[in-house]
């Protein structure tokens, strides 16, 4: 029997700004070793490569910003990656076009292979069992988008859920409902009720039945990346998008575009040791830590201090009897705020006026 041969579409649009000044416009959170020792896209094709008995991995198409081209093509080169192809919007125009564009340059490629589309930017801690849950996806993706649900540890507020339906097949379900980003006492119900999912923006989909799809309700959407693909530069692998198509493409998450209007969405419940890295404080609790509970990168001495993450890029940093704190410094900018208002981080990035 032949292998699933599968494209991994790895998107590395994210700007990370919660983890600011270390992540940063130009050199957003994908591109920095987070929880690993290579940088997050480095970390992401790798575990997405090769062959995995009935499970094959191409070669990934990356799709990132235009102005991160040589980053792109210097993470990717110092790990040995070589990509099927790499492309470059000249713009963001959110996941539905991104989508899109996953579905429209793999067909291309090889129209019998299917897609992983996945963020850049986050963590797998078990990727044996992210391979699992992918051999279960492909038994029924031949007609289904499937996005992969991570089971949740706690009631998070941060993360849409998925409420699972009816079985597929081996750990795959119907989507019963997508869920927003609940207040408390129902991200607790959903935890005591059973059967939710966090939304992780991982999906799994035949190029055909994706672009089929966006006819529901965001045509325009998938037209316009195609529009933006044909006139697109090229050379080698590097595809440049034409920027006053692409301009034009409506902005739109792929859960709302695609996911929330198709009734072919299918739900993987799995659990991959995942974790998006949204803030410094998640970054705190998911790394190893000292004897003091410090988490330390970097030219950093402590003394009496617990409880802190304390990160020093290029610069020496010293912490004495301090507890709970986040410090991050930079050559550009140093940031200290107790570690329960990691998510206040936007509010004090500098204008760039």
């Amino acid at each position: 029997m032949a292998a699933t041969k599968i494209f991994p579409v790895i998107m590395s649009g994210g700007s990370g700004t919660r983890l600011w000044p270390l992540s940063t416009e130009t050199r957003p959170k994908q591109f920095h070793a987070l929880g690993g020792a290579k940088s997050m896209i480095e970390e992401t094709a790798l575990r997405l490569s090769g062959k995995h008995g009935d499970i094959e991995f191409l070669g990934p198409i990356v799709i990132a910003g235009e102005s991160h081209r040589s980053l792109v093509r210097e993470l990717l080169a110092r790990s040995g990656i070589t990509p099927a192809a790499l492309v470059f919007e000249p713009m963001g125009r959110n996941t539905a076009a991104t989508a899109a564009l996953a579905a429209l340059v793999a067909r291309e490629l090889d129209p019998e292979a299917m897609v992983l589309l996945m963020p850049a930017d986050h963590l797998v801690a078990r990727p044996e069992a992210l391979i699992e849950t992918v051999r279960a996806a492909a038994a029924v993706a031949s007609d289904r988008i499937v996005t992969f649900g991570i089971t949740p540890s706690h009631p998070e507020t941060g993360y849409g859920y998925i409420k699972q339906g009816a079985a597929l097949g081996d750990c795959v379900h119907e989507v019963a409902a997508f869920k927003e980003k609940p207040k408390l006492p129902v991200a607790e119900g959903y935890i005591k009720e059973g059967g939710y999912s966090w939304n992780s923006g991982i999906f799994f989909f035949r190029p055909d039945v994706m672009l089929e799809e966006f006819s529901i309700a965001s045509a325009d959407i998938r037209d316009g990346a195609a529009h933006a693909l044909k006139l697109a530069t090229r050379k080698d692998r590097e595809i440049g998008l034409d920027p006053a198509v692409f301009s034009k493409v409506r902005a739109e998450p792929v859960d709302i575009a695609v996911m929330e209007k198709t009734k072919r969405a299918a739900v993987a419940p799995c659990d991959i040791g995942w974790a998006d890295v949204g803030s410094w404080a998640e970054l705190w609790r998911l790394s190893e830590q000292d004897d003091g509970q410090n988490v330390v990168s970097g030219s950093v001495s402590v003394l009496d201090a617990t409880g802190n993450l304390v990160r020093a890029e290029g610069i020496h940093v010293s912490v004495i009897g301090v507890s709970d704190l986040v410090i991050v410094a930079t050559p550009d900018a140093v940031l200290v705020m107790p570690r329960d208002r990691a998510q206040d981080v936007k509010k004090v990035i500098p204008d760039k006026g």
